[in-house]
């Protein structure tokens, strides 16, 4: 059986190239066949790999992908991934990286899994994003950590509506539509809860709003989460994962939605640090205070 890989990495980074090369050549030797982008084929080059064009085929029947960066780099490789379901595999060279399963110290160890497939998959939830004026589609798009409408010049004003009810009315920085994911990103910079990635909700969270009512909410994932500005004031931005950009005059109407396509990562087991319960991972990431703990009380 043909076990194929594809490789891609932060080629602004010159640790991260060298770690790429390092993995394509240790992949090569184990006799799988590795992908590379042809965006970053020149920056990695090595011999005995497969160029492939940077869009939704690249993934295409791969058995994983494997990604050297931060955060960002792995948003980036979502968008290959995703139509072909196939499962990536992060390894951390960035700052938290809380979509990455490896670091890099862990890098020839964590491969050396890969090949021998000690690897389960998980399932993310993912946005469905709708933005819509007067029955004109502007977006229709989808995110793995959040969508955010945002002001660009001035202060939005807008509504936040669910399930077809208005909930409030704010004055604001704008509003983040986030999944448990993306509870540890940007959610959580503007003041969001943090929710296990286990858990199936939609949150939504104001960013510097005026108003008395403006706490972040956590909805069941069946619910719609809307978002209109209103006519007589400025426009503002749809982000998706901070990747992609779309301009919403006032008006515009932003539906977010459960995904209909799930992101799969794969995650290790057998390795330390890997695989771990997203309690550790918090604490490791965050280097929260556990100093003292001493557990359950044993008969």
């Amino acid at each position: 059986m043909n076990r194929s890989v594809l490789v891609t990495v932060h080629t602004g980074r010159g640790p991260a190239v060298e770690s790429a090369r390092l993995v394509v050549n240790r992949l090569v030797e184990a006799g799988m066949t590795v992908r590379v982008l042809d965006m970053e084929s020149e920056e990695i080059g090595c011999m005995g790999v497969d160029v492939v064009p940077c869009d939704p085929t690249a993934a295409k029947d791969a058995e994983i992908m494997i990604v050297l960066g931060g955060d960002g780099s792995l948003l980036r490789a979502a968008e290959l991934a995703r139509p072909a379901r196939t499962p990536l595999f992060g390894v951390n060279l960035g700052h938290v990286g809380f979509l990455a399963e490896a670091e890099v110290d862990d890098l020839f160890t964590a491969v050396d899994s890969v090949v021998a497939g000690r690897y389960d998959v998980e399932e993310r939830m993912t946005v469905d994003v709708l933005a819509r004026l007067n029955g004109q589609v502007l977006a229709d798009t989808w995110a793995l950590n959040e969508a955010t409408v945002e002001k660009t010049d001035r202060m939005l004003e807008l509504v936040a509506e669910i399930d077809g009810r208005p909930l409030s009315r704010w004055g604001c920085d704008g509003v983040i539509c986030a999944t448990p994911t993306g509870s540890t990103a940007y959610a959580f910079s503007a003041g969001g809860p943090i929710v296990w990635p286990e858990v199936e909700a939609l949150l939504m969270v104001p960013i510097s709003a005026h108003a008395l009512f403006a706490k972040p909410l956590v909805v069941s994932p069946r619910s719609t989460v809307a978002v209109e500005i209103l006519p007589d004031t400025p426009g503002g931005v749809l982000w998706c994962d901070g990747r992609r950009r779309f301009e919403l005059p006032p008006g515009a109407r932003v539906e977010v939605r459960r995904g209909q396509i799930p992101v799969r990562l794969a995650r290790l087991h057998g390795i330390e640090n890997t695989g771990a319960p997203f309690t550790d991972r918090l604490v490791a990431k965050f280097e929260l205070p556990v100093q003292g703990w001493r557990g359950r009380v044993r008969p």
